[in-house]
């Protein structure tokens, strides 16, 4: 997205499974506005989406993450025909058992013979599914040598199972690999750690599901434009039903405390910038304190805007969204993601330099 007035423009990607397909519409928008990131920051299926935007060249982006959305639906390709949208309900449960049972193509397939009668360890005995096919469509559809070439930054979110500690593998120090995609996107008990350098990594949703932490500790940002887009609402409707419950219980968990977190950093923010103004005023001899000094590293004179753009719950979905890939539900998804920032093209104040202010300014566009 980098248009010569901010210094940063910066795409930031939630985990979410099917929901992902949301991910592919917002790019496809961003792009049709010729908007186009230099940094792009996901967690797992978040980082699957970072690597196909960063390892092809602009005109073949959306394309590429299409291909990979077409593929992954490819068992249910087909959607109901006109006038039987009472059954959807029905339709995408049943997508979602065909998931659960077969896989998704090109993606993970069930493990021969199950997890529970393997033995010695090892992923045949830790996950349900095997993600080899992931592995395959991340090699045809993203090109690591561009990936890897510094066009474009790309931090993938993962956490060390020995540690339990957050890791961001970061293409400013690690030469991003497919495994690194896997790692960011492997959640327990359906798939494997994914081993590398001699650690083992889980899903990076399982400490916090938004990158917004890790790029906010990053310097220099001085102006930065971040676009956040959540796949999981925080805010819902009281359950009625042991369905929406689950449901309600996955929104809470793995929105990881989206409002909480931006709330909280915009305060930081203001304090920093607090922080500034105070230290202008010291004399000189007061300036040179080692205090001073320290005090004055962590006012770092920055103009951020945050945009943050929600999926918003399909009328049809259920606590099985996250992996229901049927076809027409994937779609459904995409067009969404598209449709919100179209929306949110039409408010310009986020996209202004101009209006940005000392601390961290957010606009929620698809309210």
């Amino acid at each position: 997205m980098k248009n010569g007035k901010f210094d940063h423009e910066i795409l930031l990607l939630q985990g979410g499974g099917a929901l992902g397909a949301y991910h592919g519409g917002v790019y496809e928008g961003l792009a049709e506005a010729e908007r186009h990131p230099t940094w792009v920051v996901g967690v797992s299926i978040g980082a699957i989406t970072a690597a196909l935007i960063a390892g092809n060249p602009p005109e073949r982006r959306v394309e590429r993450l299409r291909a990979f959305w077409d593929r992954v639906s490819g068992y249910a390709p087909q959607a109901l025909p006109a006038g039987f949208e009472a059954l959807r309900p029905a339709f995408n449960f049943l997508s979602a058992g065909a998931v659960a049972t077969f896989g998704s193509p090109g993606f993970f397939v069930p493990r021969m013979p199950p997890p529970y009668l393997a033995v010695g360890g090892g992923p045949a005995a830790t996950s349900i599914y095997d993600t080899t096919p992931l592995k395959d469509t991340l090699e045809e559809l993203v090109d690591f040598d561009l990936l890897n070439s510094g066009r474009m930054r790309i931090s993938l979110g993962a956490v060390n199972v020995r540690s339990g500690q957050s890791v961001y593998f970061d293409s400013k120090h690690t030469k991003i690999r497919a495994e690194h995609v896997m790692a960011s996107g492997a959640l327990p008990p359906g798939f494997a750690a994914v081993e590398i350098d001699g650690e083992h990594y889980w899903d990076g949703g399982i400490v916090s599901n938004s990158p917004l932490t890790y790029v906010v500790d990053q310097k220099p940002l001085t102006t930065a434009l971040m676009i956040q887009v959540d796949l999981f609402k925080a805010q819902g409707e009281m359950p009625t039903n042991l369905d929406q419950v689950a449901e309600r219980h996955k929104d809470i968990q793995y929105s990881s405390k989206q409002r909480f977190t931006a709330e909280t950093l915009q305060e930081v923010a203001e304090l920093r910038a607090a922080l500034g103004r105070l230290l202008d005023k010291l004399p000189a001899k007061l300036k040179a304190d080692a205090d001073a000094k320290r005090l004055a590293a962590l006012s770092d004179g920055r103009q951020w805007t945050l945009a943050r753009l929600i999926n918003k719950r399909l009328p049809h979905v259920s606590q099985t969204k996250d992996f229901e890939f049927s076809r027409a539900t994937v779609n459904e998804h995409w067009s969404s993601g598209r449709d919100d920032v179209h929306h949110g093209m039409t408010r310009h104040d986020w996209m202004d330099p101009s209006h940005c202010a000392p601390g961290l300014q957010v606009h929620d566009i698809t309210d």
